[in-house]
């Protein structure tokens, strides 16, 4: 026998249990995106290496430790995208939509990482981002944050997150504070473990991310960036937090959070939990104004945020994920060979007649107490059957599986092919 080849690690399946939380998911999503009339844009999983050499940093552990890189026949280096935001980009400006114009653009796929697998952290993961080019107000910053605090709210998560955001200030303002935080940093270099000496001088915003116990007493003494943003930051961020005040959107300023490239500035933000263990982290968005052109396009303004699929999943696993599946309304029962041809035809012109309804055919035959058996495991509200008594009389005897019914309502009746369909409209409505 054959050895079994297994799947990846890292890299999970999607099993039929497990898809109806999914495609409930995608749905909302594409639902509110559709309320904010943002568009969806698609772009390949596999880009030049250099894309994301550019735009991530070299010297970040994506690009170092985690992105997976191959030479094609061509000789090419091609890397799985790690993320979204630097494809968008690309697509972007390669198609010209970027320049003098304004976008509201959303995506939704696969990402690929080389970490060590644990729970909400895979290898092959999920995310659905968001990207906006053209606008440099905090009104869009806080619509992106009004978005997926409806998200929240429509998934009934609420109460499971909640909202930190900062400000990076510009890119000149934050090289002041980067030199001042560098200085506090080399006196306190005893403390720093082996990443923060690494980032140290290549990028120390990234080690106030720190969460290594034994280094947040030396952090939370460290200059904060808020303390020394320019003018124009802080007006932006005090209008920021003035629309979230307008719209009841709760939200705490946390200092330390922070993002090390320096095309970000600006409004950043986070939505974390403490429901998922160390990855705290659902959505993740701020500006990223010096992007596009750093990859070659004209000098544009942007916003963004990316939302883990997998993490929301599991947050709304302990919230009774059976809820959102799509069990069969009805499933066709057909016994003997007449009935089989019948019962066919009969399936394919109730859906064509109810396009919303979910009839599952019972294939292979079988005696009526296994097809029954099958029926009721379908978990299905009603049963339809049709042998030679219905064939000849030209009806379909429908047997409810579910609730009780009533005195007007009896356990099973036979229906003509238009009160079936007029029931199975109700039954989707």
């Amino acid at each position: 026998m054959a050895d079994k080849i297994q799947s990846i690690r890292g890299m999970n399946d999607i099993l039929p249990a497990d898809s109806p939380a999914w495609q409930f998911i995608e749905e909302k999503l594409r639902q509110l995106m559709q309320s904010y009339d943002y568009d969806e844009i698609r772009f390949p999983i596999v880009e030049k290496t250099a894309l994301f050499k550019r735009s991530i940093g070299e010297v970040t552990d994506i690009v170092e430790k985690e992105m997976y890189t191959f030479e094609d026949r061509n000789g090419d280096s091609l890397t799985l995208r790690p993320e979204g935001t630097a494809a968008c980009v690309r697509a972007g400006i390669q198609s010209g939509i970027l320049v003098n114009q304004q976008q509201r653009l959303w995506y939704m796929g696969p990402m690929f990482r080389h970490e060590r697998p644990q729970k909400g952290r895979y290898r092959q993961f999920h995310q659905m981002g968001v990207e906006v080019y053209g606008l440099d107000g905090p009104d869009i910053d806080a619509e992106l944050i009004c978005m997926t605090a409806r998200l929240w709210k429509i998934l009934g998560l609420s109460d499971s997150v909640t909202l930190q955001i900062n400000s990076l200030g510009t890119p000149a303002s934050r090289e002041a504070y980067r030199s001042l935080l560098t200085d506090y940093l080399e006196t306190n270099k005893s403390l720093l473990d082996e990443d923060s000496l690494r980032r140290l001088q290549s990028n120390p915003l990234r080690i106030l991310d720190s969460k290594n116990p034994a280094m947040q007493e030396m952090i939370e003494q460290a200059p904060r960036l808020m303390d020394h943003l320019d003018d124009e930051s802080n007006v932006h961020f005090t209008r920021l937090c003035a629309y979230l005040d307008s719209v009841g959107i709760a939200y705490e300023v946390n200092t330390r959070l922070v993002r090390g490239l320096d095309y970000y500035s600006k409004t950043v933000f986070e939505w974390v939990t403490d429901k998922l263990g160390a990855q705290g982290t659902v959505c993740a968005g701020g500006r990223y104004d010096g992007l596009v052109k750093q990859l070659g396009g004209r000098d544009t303004k942007a916003v963004g945020f990316a939302l883990g699929l997998e993490r929301l999943i599991s947050l709304l696993e302990q919230d009774d994920l059976e809820k959102h599946y799509n069990y069969p309304h009805a499933v066709m029962l057909m016994m003997g060979e007449r009935a089989q041809n019948a019962g066919f035809s009969l399936t394919e012109e109730l859906r064509n007649a109810v396009p919303d309804v979910r009839i599952l055919s019972v294939c292979g035959g079988g005696s009526f107490k296994s097809q029954m058996k099958r029926a009721d495991k379908s978990q299905a509200e009603i049963a339809l059957i049709l042998g030679d008594d219905e064939l000849d009389n030209n009806t379909v005897t429908v047997k409810y599986l579910r609730a009780e019914q009533g005195a007007d309502k009896p356990q099973q009746e036979q229906l003509s092919q238009q009160q079936l369909i007029a029931l199975l409209t109700e039954k989707t409505q």
